[in-house]
């Protein structure tokens, strides 16, 4: 009966080969778990969240413009509707270092400065042509800048007008004037050491940079208002 038994059973395919290390075929299900067995294996994980740029916290300055600002321009302007309103767009801070195109480890200092007080990597901005007067060759590292947008632009500009500005000495307001007839307006800052982020003892070297406030308004008037409203502090003309 024996040998009858063996006849019977089906023979394998020629060519294939049995499981290795007692793996399941593919395609098969695991067995169920038994009740009061081992704990189940833990879930795979799940892709981390994206990081937030600011926290649990908002920028109180995007607060203060769509709860107070937006009111106020609509009943100073007359307009009808809310999004007629003009916002800030970006902020750009530009670093400009000359002595880079001889020496580009200088430029390492300022980009550590904008990182610093703006939490954003700085772009390393190059020439575009030669000038032989200069002595400035084509695509040599002359500065650097960053562009702010949301809320990095809001906490920004809420410490330039609150903690870095009356650190000048002898401030009195930003000129009123320096408008493009676009709605956008540059600020020449003299010092990088106004911002608290920046220790005295580690600058190697005092640099100015250009702060350029870009708005969707229309007319230098309105984005002054606007500005004024966020809290710039314009000189009397």
């Amino acid at each position: 009966m024996a040998d009858a038994d063996e006849k019977q059973k089906p023979k394998a395919p020629q060519g294939a080969k049995a499981p290795q290390g007692g793996r399941a075929p593919q395609g098969a299900k695991p067995p169920r778990q038994a009740k009061g067995g081992a704990a189940a294996a833990p879930a795979p994980a799940t892709p981390a969240a994206r990081a937030r740029v600011t926290g649990d916290v908002p920028p109180r300055l995007r607060d203060r413009f769509r709860t107070a600002v937006i009111p106020a321009m609509m009943k100073e302007q007359g307009y009808t509707n809310p999004f007629q309103v003009p916002r800030l767009e970006k902020i750009v801070l530009n670093m400009g270092v000359g002595e880079g195109k001889e020496n580009p480890k200088v430029l390492d200092f300022a980009v550590a400065d904008l990182l610093a007080i703006t939490g954003q990597k700085p772009v390393v901005t190059r020439a575009k042509k030669s000038i032989a007067n200069f002595k400035l060759r084509e695509n040599s590292p002359i500065g650097c800048k960053v562009t702010l947008r949301g809320a990095r632009m809001y906490e920004f500009l809420d410490r330039l007008v609150n903690v870095a500005l009356p650190r000048v000495r002898d401030f009195k307001g930003v000129p009123p004037k320096a408008f493009d007839g676009r709605g956008n307006y540059a600020l020449g800052l003299k010092e990088q050491v106004i911002f608290p982020e920046i220790v005295y003892d580690k600058v190697d070297k005092v640099r100015g940079m250009d702060v350029i406030m870009v708005t969707s308004a229309r007319t230098d008037e309105e984005a002054k208002a606007l500005l004024a409203h966020l809290g710039v502090p314009f000189r009397e003309s």
